[in-house]
């Protein structure tokens, strides 16, 4: 144990170095009798500080320029951790903004940086951090926004950002922007191992163990190399690959930036150009708003069907929206883009194959799959991008460059892979029977709907017309964790439909189960399982589960009022993208979905119902917040103007209620 002289005292030799005054910079400030007699206090005072941190004083009045990232951890100059991140996403995000900030410089522009670290989904899955996880990014999405309006005088700003939440809230907050140019660098991707599992079959050591599927030798082994390169997103097609693909794709990020090799020469070029990019559009007056609009919009829904990309983004895209002030897409208009739009890209953890990410990106990344969905006529090509060029005038750069025919044989020559069978074309695509992505069963369950990946369902389950049909008796779990116990006991049997409910927004922050699916996913007879929730599922998760369940349980939704053994009957048409989730049973007795229906609403809610005990009151203010803002289907953000109105309402109703107390007094 440390000693109170280890603690308290200090070597005598540090008091004599002690001092209370410096010469300060030398040279003057570059200012003018006008500035003095007109420019606020802030702005005189901002060149002092400027000075004061070493700029060179004859180029204080530079344009300014803002850098924010979500960068985390501090490592040393040779890249040896002194301090760790949350995750390897931010760990390396540090180089690209001083890549960016030593071109800004060059290029006699004034850098500023600033940071907004985020938390990483992998590692609080299962635990109370995951309560705090999909909220985090509204708080984040406004800190970001509070540091680029505490610098006025910014001319734009470029973000910098990776994973599941911090990328999202970046994208709100640059969304903002308006009249200011921004621009986003992606965080890039980590490398496989060249002998191991990547970051999503890994974190189902556990759920394996248990079931003795691998030894404690192998899990430890595995479990060492799975990250096989310090900085990046996961391997795999999850939430944060997915929402760097919708920056670049929105136009935010120059074309073929997400999905880069974190770390490598080229995803530090992307930052130097995504720098210039900034200046160019401050210099012809683009602001953010000349690249976020309906058509945009569009087509970044349109990229997300095409790329298979995780679920998530249906929360995150409208809150995109939003932020930009733009029209928040509906559940309607994500199943008709859905049914629209073939599914182009082969990658993990959808397959058939599952190729990794950074294999997507030697593949082509967006740029090839938008060629083939501009082929299609599927996109509108006359939309803008920080580039400073139309996407039209992007594509035809793309399809002849150089980066497109080196890096495609590229990835023949070290991987052995057609880079045609990673990013296909729409026609090769239905040879492979790759089929869309997202499904929004309804029914006596989720009459307001819930969301499925049914890429994710086991093939074998679906039948020759394109159904997955499953009927199971129901298993219900109040909390995550008992839910995994019991699959962890073999307590979960063949044919069973895991009813998980009290995770969604007011239960425990609409938390992600990926805890619940991958173990699902290595037990024997884990394809013929189903689960149903009104928590949200990992961009990873692979199986035949129904997530984003509406009403929620807490909110009086049906899903809350399912007792143990009842029947449920799901129906996925993969093809034509409809879906039903329904009550047909109670023991022995079989109903059409009407009369399961009408049994719900006789039923009271269970008695058991409660929000987690661990749920942070920030997380229940959030669920509040967002509840009066849209809910769920309106990308769980802050809308302020519901919000002001539903509590304008409150305190009128509570005046009229003081009235007449005073006159029933």
């Amino acid at each position: 144990m440390l000693t109170d002289t280890e603690i308290l005292d200090s070597s005598p030799s540090l008091f004599a170095d002690v001092k209370t005054h410096a010469p300060g910079p030398s040279g003057s400030l570059p200012i003018t009798p006008e500035m003095l007699l007109n420019q606020p206090s802030g702005n005189l005072f901002g060149l002092s500080q400027n000075a004061g941190m070493g700029w060179e004083p004859a180029r204080l009045l530079d344009p300014e320029f803002l850098i924010l990232s979500t960068h985390g951890g501090m490592r040393a100059q040779d890249g040896t951790a002194i301090a760790l991140g949350f995750h390897t996403g931010h760990w390396e995000v540090g180089l690209l903004v001083a890549e960016a900030a030593r071109e800004l410089r060059n290029h006699h522009a004034i850098p500023f940086a600033g940071a907004c670290t985020d938390p990483c989904d992998g590692r609080t899955q299962g635990t109370a951090g995951m309560l705090d996880s999909l909220a985090y990014r509204n708080d984040a999405a406004m800190v970001l926004r509070r540091l680029m309006r505490s610098l006025p005088t910014r001319k734009g700003v470029l973000g910098i950002a990776t994973c599941d939440k911090g990328l999202p809230a970046m994208m709100m907050a640059l969304a903002s922007s308006g009249s200011y140019p921004s621009i986003l660098v992606p965080g890039g991707v980590t490398l496989l191992p060249e002998d191991g599992e990547d970051a999503g079959k890994i974190q189902t050591i556990g759920a394996r163990y248990a079931q003795n599927q691998i030894t404690l030798e192998y899990a430890a082994e595995m479990g060492c190399k799975t990250c096989a390169s310090p900085g990046g997103g996961c391997q795999f097609l999850g939430t944060a690959a997915t929402a760097q693909v919708v920056g670049e794709a929105l136009g935010l990020s120059l074309p073929h930036t997400a999905l880069a090799p974190s770390g490598q020469p080229i995803w530090l070029d992307a930052a130097t150009r995504s720098a210039r990019a900034l200046l160019r559009m401050a210099e012809l007056g683009v602001g953010t708003r000349d690249i976020l609009t309906p058509a945009a919009l569009r087509n970044v829904m349109v990229v997300h069907a095409a790329f298979g990309g995780s679920t998530n983004l249906l929360l995150h895209i409208p809150a995109i929206a939003h932020a930009a002030g733009l029209p928040r897409p509906t559940k309607e208009d994500w199943e008709a883009i859905n049914r629209q739009v073939p599914r182009l890209v082969d990658a993990l953890p959808n397959g058939p194959h599952g190729y990794a990410t950074v294999q997507v990106f030697l593949a082509g990344g967006v740029p090839e799959v938008m060629l083939h969905l501009r082929e299609a006529g599927l996109l509108d090509t006359t939309v803008r991008t920080a580039s400073g060029n139309t996407l039209d005038e992007v594509l035809d750069w793309w399809r002849q460059s150089e980066r497109r025919a080196a890096l495609r044989a590229r990835l023949t020559d070290i991987n052995g892979i057609d880079p045609d069978d990673v990013i296909l074309s729409p026609s090769r695509a239905r040879a492979s029977g790759m089929t869309a992505t997202v499904c929004f069963p309804s029914g006596n369950l989720a009459p307001e709907g819930s969301v499925i990946k049914s890429t994710s369902i086991d093939p074998s389950l679906i039948d020759e017309d394109g159904v997955y049909r499953h009927i199971g008796s129901a298993r219900v779990f109040i909390t995550e964790a008992a839910a995994i116990d019991a699959i962890k006991r073999g307590n979960v049997s063949h044919g069973d439909v895991i009813v998980l409910i009290c995770g969604g927004p007011a239960g425990a922050g609409m938390q992600e189960i990926y805890q619940v699916t991958s173990a699902l996913k290595n037990l024997p007879f884990c394809k013929h399982v189903a689960v149903l929730t009104d928590a949200r599922f990992s961009g990873v998760s692979t199986g035949a589960c129904i997530g984003h369940i509406s009403p929620e349980a807490l909110a009086g939704g049906p899903i809350g009022k399912v007792l143990e053994g009842d029947v449920i009957e799901i129906g996925i048409d993969t093809r034509a993208l409809h879906g039903s989730v329904d009550l047909v049973g109670e023991a022995d007795d079989r109903f059409t979905p009407d009369e399961g229906r009408r049994r719900l609403k006789a039923r009271v809610p269970r008695p058991d119902l409660a929000a987690h005990p661990d749920l942070p009151d920030d997380t229940r203010l959030w669920a509040a917040l967002t509840n009066a803002s849209g809910g769920v289907w309106g990308g769980c953000v802050y809308d302020t103007d519901s919000i002001l109105a539903q509590l304008e309402r409150g305190a009128e109703t509570e005046a009229q209620h003081q009235v007449k107390r005073k006159i029933d007094a």
